[in-house]
Formats: structure tokens, C-alpha cells, sequence
């Protein structure tokens, strides 16, 4: 192959790779290896002298037209890429303000919780937990729930086996921490439960509670009633009101159900339940080996969802489980 071949080849190739160099660093790239001081065309240049002498005046001419075909065709490309005409090139102005990246926030559930768990806090509280997979003695018998009452069908729980199951009530916690802990006891524990719930606009077959109990010598309802306003003012604000009535659970005895006078989105005032308190029963405590006669105590068990949508004006509980961001950033 001669010289005037190999110019041609060279002519062909340089086009073809200017032509992919979509960027700044492939341009570069692209100068240096064809007319770079050790470049194709200068290595070329230099096969010149092992021309014949008669065919040195063509060659010679071609390689100059090489060298300012490549030399143009580079200048257009580094003009086109610096006015935007041709592939952008990637330009960073240091001088221009940051951008801060996006940083994302606790959901409003556990903001809540966080909350709610910092208002007991200050009344002495501290905060416990327990599996959300349980067992029946937990979940029902130590709470003094008898094998016929209706709480224990297997219609309303989620069974994972006739002795297991997802717990339906963060009442479970409470005979953990008497299980391993002498009085006085003061505790608050919020966590999941499960129940075959039809879901809706208030209703899901996976909500969280907030479980509350308090044990020691000489706990009395008025202890138990004077906590729960306190918090319920700490929460949802020193105007509301709160009433119990008179209700049965078979872990508390007496038991009531706790109502707030709030007032709605909508401007009307009404009672909302809140959810449900009494004196742990004397069984209880004595399936967690606690003397009954000597320890008196109160629980309470409240639904979070509750509390969240009527304090933020959700109208939905869907949407707190939903991966909408949009509405998660709002709280």
C-alpha cells in the first residue's frame, strides 16, 4: 500500500471518530491522536522522505491537505460544541449557589409516636416494645381473655398456627414488661396490630396503638384520670375536654371508654372516642405473679391513626399508607 492509499484510509478514519466525538474530552481525545505532535498526520509527514523522488511532490501535497482538511474540520467541531450548535459540552460554573439535595422527614405516624412518647415522658413514662408475632398466652389468656370469649375467633385474628399469631393489641406488651419487672412499672408502648378489618376510610387490617400502664401501691382511677386530660390537653390543646363512660374489657376492672369534645375541619364540635382505660384487673396481675392485694394499677389503649387524622384533618386513613409523596411532605 502506498502513502497516497494510507493519507486516504487516515482521510476516512479521522472523519468517522470526529464525527462519535460528542463531547469536550472526546474532541480532545480526537485532536491528540491525529494532529497532536505525536499524532497520525505527523507520523505520516514523516514517511515522506521514503517516497520516490518523482511521486514526492503528490504525496507531499496530499499530506498538506490532510493536515488542513483534519485542522478545519476539528475548529468547526470546537466552535459548534462551544455555541451549542453541536454536541453540548458540559460546562460547570462554580460560581453559582449550590443545590441543596432533597431531605426526606419522619412520616407523620412516627412523628406521632415520637410525640406522644415525649409527652409520658415527662409524666415518668418510659417506652417499651414486644413482638408483633405472639402467642396466645400473651395475647389473650394472661390478659384474663377465656378461651370463649369472642375476641379469640379465629374469624377476628390472624393465626399463623393454633398457639401463634400477629397480635391484636399492644396489650401483649404490657404482661411482657410485668413478666421481667417488679412494680412500680410505668410504661408506655406503641407498636402495630392486626385484625381482619375490612378496609376503608377508617378502618385497615393493620393499624398501630398506643398501650399505657402504670403499677405500684396505691394506684387509684384518679390517678388514671388526671393522666390521661393531662395528655390529651398536652396533645391536642388545653381547650379540649374529656369524659369517661362506663364501659367493660376483661383485662380492667372498672373500665371506660375516653371521649375528647374536639372540634372539626368542618366547624362542628363533637364527642370522639379516643379509646379505652380502667384498673388492671386483680387476675392480670396475678398471672404476671404480682401480688393483687398489695398492687393496684391502670392501662389505656388508644388507636394513633385516630388521633393523627382528626389533629391533621386526614379524612382518610388510606392515605397514610400510601407512597404519595406529595401528601406525606405536607406534615
Amino acid at each position: 500500500m502506498s502513502l497516497l492509499d494510507d493519507i486516504r484510509e487516515l482521510q476516512a478514519t479521522a472523519g468517522a471518530e470526529l464525527a462519535s466525538a460528542d463531547d469536550a474530552d472526546a474532541l480532545e481525545a480526537w485532536r491528540i491522536r491525529y494532529l497532536g505532535s505525536k499524532g497520525a498526520v505527523k507520523s505520516a509527514m514523516q514517511q515522506l522522505k521514503e517516497v520516490p523522488r518523482e511521486e514526492k511532490p503528490e504525496a507531499g501535497k496530499a499530506l498538506n491537505a490532510l493536515k488542513n482538511s483534519l485542522q478545519s474540520a476539528y475548529d468547526a467541531k470546537a466552535a459548534s460544541q462551544q455555541t451549542g450548535t453541536g454536541p453540548r459540552r458540559t460546562v460547570e460554573d462554580i460560581t453559582l449557589p449550590g443545590e441543596a439535595p432533597r431531605v426526606g422527614h419522619a412520616h407523620v405516624l412516627t412523628q406521632t409516636i415520637d410525640e406522644i412518647c415525649e409527652i409520658f415522658a415527662r409524666m415518668g413514662f418510659a417506652v417499651a416494645s414486644g413482638p408483633e408475632v405472639e402467642d396466645e398466652r400473651h395475647n389473650f389468656e394472661a390478659l384474663n381473655i377465656p378461651p370463649s370469649h369472642p375476641a379469640r375467633d379465629e374469624l377476628d385474628n390472624f393465626y399463623i398456627d393454633e398457639q401463634v399469631m400477629l397480635r391484636s393489641q399492644t396489650s401483649t406488651v404490657q404482661i411482657r414488661v410485668m413478666e421481667n419487672q417488679q412494680p412500680p412499672v410505668r410504661v408506655v408502648s406503641p407498636g402495630r396490630v392486626y385484625r381482619p378489618d375490612t378496609v376503608d376510610a377508617t378502618h385497615s387490617f393493620m393499624f398501630h396503638q398506643l398501650e399505657g400502664l402504670y403499677v405500684d401501691e396505691g394506684v387509684t382511677m384518679v390517678d388514671l384520670k388526671t393522666s390521661i386530660d393531662q395528655f390529651c390537653k398536652a396533645y391536642f390543646g388545653h381547650e379540649v375536654a374529656t369524659r369517661f363512660r362506663p364501659s367493660f374489657f376483661p383485662f380492667t376492672e372498672p373500665s371506660a371508654e375516653v371521649d375528647v369534645w374536639f372540634t372539626f375541619a368542618d366547624g362542628r364540635q363533637d364527642w370522639m372516642e379516643l379509646g379505652g382505660c380502667g384498673m388492671v384487673d386483680p387476675n392480670v396481675l396475678e398471672a404476671v405473679g404480682y401480688d393483687s392485694e398489695r398492687y393496684t394499677g391502670w392501662a389505656f389503649g388508644m388507636g394513633i391513626e385516630r388521633m393523627v387524622m382528626v389533629r391533621h384533618q386526614i379524612p382518610d386513613i388510606r392515605l397514610l399508607y400510601e407512597s404519595d409523596v406529595r401528601f406525606l411532605h405536607q406534615f
